[in-house]
């Protein structure tokens, strides 16, 4: 009896599970990842995994034959240290694990000039509902593949990086910024930073003129401020289609383009995929 015992405790043979990263490894091939990034996951077997308490489901390649894959993020708040991904089966039992070291990003601080009147603003009715449904969308289907490849809405410059912890008028907002905003003249075409479903097409009191796409297996991104939004719910874009116009609505300080990409509803960094540099200070 114990030895059936140990054997039912051991991963079925064949069984495969690996993490990656666009970070280089730690030493003995650990998978470093940053705050606020994502690492991707694959298994042969597994139908779910956790990290941080966090349980998200694995969904089959793009081809036969190959490995569940999902993407899991590391929220910025989390701790630098040493983690485990686990790998779990259909009744949540683990089945497997891979080491995972989390680094610290040193994001800064900013601190943002806003007129009282602006800074009052106050949501729609049902704008952060509908936004946060929106955020949580995991569809099976996936418009994407890997590696990832994500392009940047406009070509302006950055204003302010994704991580920055925020103060608001001197004032600790207690918030870091979940996304990146780009300069750009109004008018500016916005385009779609990759295909997929557009959830959300609508003007909001908070966010101004708004696009949210769904990109599959809880992927998401979304783009605020628009003068203009040219996206129409429902619809399927491709990456590179034009989705709406840089504006300065809602809770802004003048005309650019704030985004945000999502895995699994949590924010996280989509310079791992793009690079934007930073404005120069105006003078």
């Amino acid at each position: 009896m114990r030895w059936l015992l140990l054997f039912a405790t051991l991963p079925a043979f064949g069984q495969s599970f690996s993490v990656s990263s666009t970070e280089p490894p730690a030493p003995h091939g650990v998978v470093n990842a940053r705050q606020g990034t994502l690492v991707i996951l694959k298994s042969d077997t597994g139908d779910h995994a956790r990290l941080l308490g966090k349980t998200i489901a694995l969904f089959p390649g793009s081809e036969a034959n190959q490995p569940k894959v999902a993407l899991m993020p590391v929220p910025t708040p989390t701790k630098p240290g040493d983690y485990k991904v686990e790998f779990l089966d259909k009744a949540g039992t683990v089945i497997g694990s891979e080491p995972l070291k989390v680094l610290d990003a040193h994001y800064t601080k900013q601190n943002i000039a806003i007129e009282k009147a602006v800074a009052e603003l106050k949501p729609s009715p049902g704008e952060q509902e509908r936004v946060a449904s929106f955020r949580d969308t995991v569809t099976p289907e996936r418009d994407w593949d890997l590696p990832l490849k994500i392009k940047l809405p406009i070509p302006g410059c950055m204003t302010s990086q994704f991580g920055s912890q925020r103060l608001q008028n001197g004032v600790p907002t207690g918030d870091f910024h979940a996304g990146l905003d780009q300069r750009g003249a109004a008018g500016t075409p916005i385009k779609a930073i990759a295909a997929g479903t557009v959830k959300v097409a609508q003007p909001f009191n908070l966010r101004g003129g708004t696009v949210g796409i769904d990109h599959g297996q809880g992927l998401t991104s979304i783009y605020m401020h628009m003068s203009k939004v040219a996206a129409v719910e429902g619809a399927h874009v491709q990456q590179g289609d034009i989705i709406g116009y840089v504006g300065s609505t809602g809770r802004s300080t003048g005309p650019h383009l704030h985004w945000t990409l999502y895995a699994q509803g949590v924010p996280v960094n989509p310079r791992q995929w793009v690079t934007v540099s930073a404005c120069p200070p105006k003078k």
